[in-house]
């Protein structure tokens, strides 16, 4: 059996979409002829926006798993590095003058990121397996995208070895970028780091058609060079659990939600069928912010909305199972027909409807309404989301088809194992 090094900073027992799809793929890669030995960070030198210690149950017995250590950067700037959300300050902005100083400082002083401080511990963790067990396949995934910068300095070492480079959220153009104030000088910088990978690893994978042909954009005389591998959803996560139907209309959102993202339509609506004597409990589960928590407490009645902490994996798949919809919101940016956040293909395997905020004619539109699995509406399209509820409600649309075994961790392995081929 080949080995592939996969290089990734989540890793269990962080939290959250970017951890389970390596973690999973790792899980089954061995299936398909490939032994993973993994380098990650040493949680006790981590910036981990959330925990997950249930995610530390799958990580298969015989995988080789090394940890290092990291400079914590985050300390020098930011403080208690525990409030680090995974997108830098994408959820918790702060436009005080304290927090607009500090993100110009992780704009400008900490490139592409701050977590670039685990780079020469990994790299140097790297090379000697790389020399020790005479590894020829390289796998680097992002954010953080200074995760790639191992993977470049890995094949200018080691011209020789294979290098896929994961991309799974935009790098200069993600939305949030502008919110660090980046210099002309701090983001040149940062895109000629972009353009260097984006070069010099031999195939780029992503998880979505948009990004990738995005991320062609940025490449010429390269075509086929970026590949897509979707998120997927892993169907033992769901064994031994059975889907139930709550006593009240339950509409759940798992995931993070904060007040930039537009709920004007939804709100409205959900209010409107209250107002007309319709039984809807709302449960929200993960990072929500304090703003938006009040307008759904004033908008719908206090005591109705159910905000709960992140919880782990399994009792996330739990409250799927036991919701009538499913709420799924993309952040409002130009680019945001790219989005396909990880939930979604958890959310399309848990046989519920998903009702989507967001572009309607984008990556995420077109799955499920190709497979059937739900419906996306525009962020202050009240009417159409009063009408998709309603029509639930009433069991005059069906939405919710199972999921195609395409979607599946282990099917999606198989790709990725024909790629290193």
């Amino acid at each position: 059996m080949k080995k592939v090094l996969i290089i990734t900073y989540y890793w269990p027992p962080s939290g959250g979409a970017g951890v389970q799809r390596w973690l999973k793929f790792a899980k089954y890669l061995p299936q398909f002829g490939w032994e993973p030995v993994v380098v990650t960070v040493d949680p006790e030198y981590a910036a981990y926006p959330a925990i997950d210690h249930s995610l530390e149950k799958e990580i298969p017995g015989i995988l080789s798993v090394h940890r290092t250590r990291a400079t914590d950067w985050f300390r020098f700037y930011a403080g208690d590095k525990s409030k680090i959300p995974s997108g830098g300050f994408a959820t918790n902005r702060d436009d005080s003058l304290k927090g607009k100083l500090t993100r110009f400082i992780r704009g400008n002083f900490f490139i592409p990121d701050p977590r670039r401080g685990w780079n020469r511990h990994a790299f140097k963790k790297a090379c000697e397996i790389i020399n020790n067990e005479g590894i020829e396949h390289v796998i680097t995934t992002s954010p953080p995208h200074s995760t790639q910068l191992i993977g470049l300095k890995l094949k200018k070492k080691f011209p020789e070895i294979r290098w896929i480079a994961d991309l799974r959220d935009p790098w200069t153009d993600i939305y949030y970028y502008d919110l660090f104030y980046p210099t002309f000088l701090s983001r040149n910088i940062d895109r000629s780091f972009e353009k260097a990978v984006l070069r010099n690893a031999d195939i780029v994978t992503t998880v979505g058609p948009t990004l990738a042909r995005h991320l062609e954009s940025k490449l010429t005389g390269m075509p086929g060079k970026i590949k897509v591998i979707h998120n997927g959803y892993d169907e033992s996560d769901f064994g031994n659990l059975t889907a139930s139907t709550p006593e009240r209309f339950t509409i759940s959102y798992t995931g993070t939600l904060s007040g930039s993202y537009p709920v004007d339509g939804f709100l409205e609506a959900v209010k409107a069928l209250i107002a007309e004597g319709h039984s809807i409990s709302l449960i929200f589960t993960g990072h929500i912010s304090e703003e938006l928590k009040v307008r759904f407490i004033s908008e719908t009645g206090a005591g109705n909305p159910e905000f709960n902490s992140y919880s782990d994996h399994r009792t996330v798949i739990k409250q799927m199972l036991s919701s009538s919809l499913q709420l799924l919101v993309l952040a409002k940016d130009p680019q945001n027909g790219s989005f396909l956040p990880g939930k979604l293909f958890e959310y399309i395997a848990s046989g519920r409807p998903v009702l989507c905020l967001g572009p309607t004619d984008g990556d995420t539109a077109d799955i499920l309404d190709k497979g059937g699995y739900g419906k996306c509406f525009d962020y202050y399209d009240k009417k159409g989301i009063y009408d998709f509820i309603t029509a639930l409600m009433k069991g005059k649309v069906s939405a919710g088809n199972i999921p195609p075994a395409y979607f599946s961790r282990k099917n999606l392995a198989e790709k990725i194992a024909k790629l290193l081929e």
